[in-house]
């Protein structure tokens, strides 16, 4: 009976070891489509803050959740609409991501509270906390790296003259990839042993 327990706790390790690995793989792929595919991700990542709005609308009509939590919920999709407006380009600093993070961690703690005192089955408090909390951010946090490759243009607010130009700016910052896509080749080089090609 000991040996199969100490069996269960083995697989279990194993398990976690590859959903982890999986997760890890899956993260790597978005942030590579994302690069390639910038115009396309702002479309897909717009529509998904409406369709989380109007979630938070149908379930200010159709449930008795509080309306403090649906209207944080809302306040929080508009910050999201104001990010996504210079995508992908995603100023960490700016206000508006500061306040976009504060309402997020203030809706966590909220919905946290409600759902501790109030009685709902495992899948409703899953479905409210995957499609109401988690989707727009974490498809933002995804396309973080998108900013590392984007091409200089005049759009940007930098004079064109002296060394404060377009292009030595955005060469400038190119030395510090702090992305995570930079994260995961970083990852990808350090762990994973490199293969040399045979010459024959």
């Amino acid at each position: 009976m000991l040996f199969l327990y100490l069996l269960s706790i083995l697989s279990l390790t194993v398990q976690a070891v590859f959903v982890t690995m999986a997760i890890a793989a899956g993260l790597y792929y978005l942030a590579e489509v994302v690069e390639e595919y910038t115009v396309m991700a702002k479309y897909i990542i717009s529509w998904m803050i409406i369709v989380t709005a109007a979630i938070h609308v149908g379930l200010i009509i159709f449930e008795d959740i509080p309306l403090h939590l649906n209207i944080m919920g809302l306040i929080q999709q508009l910050l999201h609409g104001a990010l996504i407006r210079d995508f992908p380009v995603v100023k960490v600093t700016s206000v508006t991501f500061i306040l976009a993070v504060a309402n997020l961690v203030l809706h966590h703690y909220m919905a946290f509270m409600y759902f501790g005192n109030v009685y709902y089955s495992f899948s409703e408090v899953l479905a409210y906390f995957t499609l109401c909390l988690w989707v727009v951010p974490f498809a933002l946090f995804v396309s973080l790296s998108a900013n590392d490759y984007v091409l200089p243009t005049t759009g940007e607010k930098q004079p064109l003259l002296g060394d404060n130009n377009v292009v030595t700016d955005y060469l400038s910052r190119k030395g510090k990839p702090y992305s995570l896509l930079s994260f995961f080749s970083f990852a990808k080089d350090s762990i994973l042993p490199q293969r040399s090609k045979k010459s024959f």
